[in-house]
Protein backbone atom coordinates (compact mmCIF):
# COMPACT_ATOMS: atom_id res chain seq x y z
CA UNK A 1 0.00 0.00 0.00
CA UNK A 2 0.69 4.01 -0.56
CA UNK A 3 2.60 5.77 2.42
CA UNK A 4 3.13 9.62 2.17
CA UNK A 5 4.26 12.04 4.53
CA UNK A 6 2.31 15.16 3.33
CA UNK A 7 4.17 18.93 4.55
CA UNK A 8 1.38 21.74 4.71
CA UNK A 9 2.57 24.85 4.60
CA UNK A 10 0.29 27.60 5.73
CA UNK A 11 1.83 30.89 3.48
CA UNK A 12 -0.10 33.45 5.87
CA UNK A 13 1.92 32.44 9.19
CA UNK A 14 4.92 30.66 7.61
CA UNK A 15 4.43 27.71 9.56
CA UNK A 16 4.11 24.12 8.21
CA UNK A 17 3.33 20.66 9.84
CA UNK A 18 3.94 17.04 8.66
CA UNK A 19 1.70 14.46 8.54
CA UNK A 20 1.84 10.96 7.59
CA UNK A 21 -0.77 9.05 5.49
CA UNK A 22 -1.17 5.67 4.34
CA UNK A 23 -3.66 3.38 2.73
CA UNK A 24 -7.04 4.26 1.68
CA UNK A 25 -6.22 8.45 2.04
CA UNK A 26 -2.89 7.82 0.20
CA UNK A 27 -4.93 6.15 -2.33
CA UNK A 28 -6.93 9.41 -3.16
CA UNK A 29 -3.76 11.08 -4.29
CA UNK A 30 -2.45 8.86 -6.55
CA UNK A 31 -2.29 9.94 -10.30
CA UNK A 32 -2.49 13.77 -9.28
CA UNK A 33 -0.01 15.99 -10.33
CA UNK A 34 1.43 19.27 -9.00
CA UNK A 35 -1.07 22.29 -9.27
CA UNK A 36 -3.89 20.24 -8.46
CA UNK A 37 -6.44 21.05 -5.19
CA UNK A 38 -7.47 18.33 -2.80
CA UNK A 39 -9.83 18.09 0.25
CA UNK A 40 -7.81 18.69 3.45
CA UNK A 41 -9.95 16.99 5.68
CA UNK A 42 -6.84 13.64 4.63
CA UNK A 43 -4.94 15.59 7.09
CA UNK A 44 -7.20 16.72 9.26
CA UNK A 45 -7.67 19.88 8.03
CA UNK A 46 -10.12 22.03 7.50
CA UNK A 47 -10.06 23.35 3.77
CA UNK A 48 -8.36 22.43 0.46
CA UNK A 49 -4.65 22.47 0.15
CA UNK A 50 -2.51 22.69 -3.51
CA UNK A 51 0.04 20.39 -4.43
CA UNK A 52 3.29 22.23 -4.73
CA UNK A 53 5.99 19.64 -5.42
CA UNK A 54 7.74 16.55 -3.48
CA UNK A 55 10.31 13.70 -4.10
CA UNK A 56 10.89 10.24 -4.09
CA UNK A 57 11.83 7.20 -2.17
CA UNK A 58 15.26 8.29 -3.00
CA UNK A 59 15.38 11.72 -2.82
CA UNK A 60 14.64 12.64 -6.57
CA UNK A 61 12.65 16.02 -6.61
CA UNK A 62 9.33 16.58 -8.69
CA UNK A 63 9.26 18.64 -11.38
CA UNK A 64 5.73 20.21 -12.67
CA UNK A 65 7.04 20.44 -16.41
CA UNK A 66 7.81 16.49 -16.69
CA UNK A 67 4.92 14.39 -17.85
CA UNK A 68 4.16 11.01 -15.93
CA UNK A 69 5.36 9.83 -12.90
CA UNK A 70 8.79 8.32 -13.69
CA UNK A 71 12.25 9.54 -13.81
CA UNK A 72 14.00 11.21 -16.14
CA UNK A 73 17.71 12.60 -17.06
CA UNK A 74 16.70 16.20 -18.25
CA UNK A 75 19.31 19.15 -19.30
CA UNK A 76 18.50 22.00 -16.76
CA UNK A 77 19.54 25.49 -16.96
CA UNK A 78 17.77 26.84 -13.60
CA UNK A 79 14.48 25.45 -11.37
CA UNK A 80 13.73 22.69 -8.81
CA UNK A 81 16.47 20.09 -9.15
CA UNK A 82 19.22 22.19 -10.17
CA UNK A 83 21.10 25.81 -9.32
CA UNK A 84 23.61 26.71 -11.28
CA UNK A 85 27.18 28.82 -10.13
CA UNK A 86 27.60 30.30 -13.62
CA UNK A 87 25.17 32.15 -15.64
CA UNK A 88 23.80 30.06 -18.63
CA UNK A 89 25.79 26.74 -17.18
CA UNK A 90 23.13 23.60 -18.05
CA UNK A 91 23.80 20.63 -16.49
CA UNK A 92 22.17 16.67 -16.87
CA UNK A 93 19.94 15.86 -13.75
CA UNK A 94 17.86 13.23 -12.47
CA UNK A 95 14.18 14.74 -11.60
CA UNK A 96 10.84 12.89 -11.01
CA UNK A 97 7.72 13.37 -13.13
CA UNK A 98 4.66 15.50 -11.94
CA UNK A 99 2.23 12.62 -11.37
CA UNK A 100 2.16 10.95 -7.48
CA UNK A 101 2.58 7.42 -7.43
CA UNK A 102 4.46 4.45 -5.66
CA UNK A 103 7.73 5.59 -5.63
CA UNK A 104 6.95 9.23 -4.43
CA UNK A 105 7.65 9.39 -0.70
CA UNK A 106 7.19 13.02 0.46
CA UNK A 107 4.54 15.72 -1.10
CA UNK A 108 4.64 19.32 -0.40
CA UNK A 109 1.36 21.57 -0.18
CA UNK A 110 0.64 24.60 0.67
CA UNK A 111 -2.67 25.50 2.62
CA UNK A 112 -5.17 27.67 -0.13
CA UNK A 113 -8.44 27.36 1.95
CA UNK A 114 -8.90 27.06 5.85
CA UNK A 115 -6.75 27.92 8.88
CA UNK A 116 -3.31 26.08 10.18
CA UNK A 117 -3.85 24.52 13.57
CA UNK A 118 -0.84 23.98 15.46
CA UNK A 119 -0.77 21.74 18.55
CA UNK A 120 0.19 24.48 21.08
CA UNK A 121 -1.96 23.55 24.40
CA UNK A 122 0.29 20.50 24.71
CA UNK A 123 3.40 22.56 25.04
CA UNK A 124 1.94 25.08 27.25
CA UNK A 125 1.25 22.54 29.51
CA UNK A 126 4.73 20.51 29.84
CA UNK A 127 5.80 24.66 30.40
CA UNK A 128 3.63 25.17 33.29
CA UNK A 129 4.97 22.20 34.97
CA UNK A 130 8.51 22.82 34.83
CA UNK A 131 8.38 25.98 36.79
CA UNK A 132 6.50 23.97 39.68
CA UNK A 133 9.32 21.38 39.94
CA UNK A 134 11.72 23.74 40.14
CA UNK A 135 10.11 25.49 43.12
CA UNK A 136 10.02 21.88 44.56
CA UNK A 137 13.96 21.61 44.42
CA UNK A 138 14.59 24.78 45.82
CA UNK A 139 12.67 24.04 49.42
Amino acid sequence: MAEFKIVVSDPKTGKSITKEIKDKSAQTLMGMKIGQEIDATIVEIDGTLKISGGSDKVGFPMRSDVHGSARNNILLTSGVGFRSKVKGMQKRKTVRGSMISDETYQINTILVKGNLVLDKPAEKAKAEEKPAEKAKTKK
